[in-house]
């Protein structure tokens, strides 16, 4: 399943992924990961989540994003949950290709069965529509 959080910046988007960490943290029988654009989270991601930062993977666009999360879903099986926080900052502006990149992580999640929550920074009625057809907003 794919989630989204939108909102323009400072729309507490960020507080509600921590929050969707937490909830998810607690419920999960396996794994939760979460991936920030730089690293900025450190002191609010509850211990246990695996907190990792774009940036010191060389992630900049959302064809290595999409590599990125499919290598952990390929490497840990257990891995229940993905949340991603700042997708924009780590993807890029193109709407198209955001559309595209959640449309692959639609058919990854259905392989590895594995949530993915995307918090992006943009007014819902910016987003092509048909990303909708792939994921729910949260």
């Amino acid at each position: 399943m794919i989630s989204l959080i939108i909102g323009s910046k400072g729309s507490g988007k960020t507080k509600r992924l921590i929050e969707e960490v937490e909830k998810r943290f607690e419920q999960s029988n396996g794994h939760v990961v979460c991936l920030e654009a730089k690293p900025k989270l450190t002191y609010d991601i509850v211990n246990g989540v695996r907190l990792l930062a774009a940036v010191d993977y060389g992630i900049d666009c959302y064809n290595s994003l999409y590599g990125f999360l499919s290598g952990i879903c390929a490497t840990d099986s257990d891995t229940t949950d993905i949340l991603v926080d700042q997708t924009i900052k780590i993807g890029g502006e193109d709407r198209e290709k955001l559309l595209e990149f959640i449309e692959k992580v639609g058919k990854l999640s259905e392989v590895c069965n594995t949530n993915f929550v995307f918090a992006i920074s943009s007014a819902e009625e910016d987003l092509p529509k048909e990303i909708f057809y792939t994921a729910e907003k949260m």
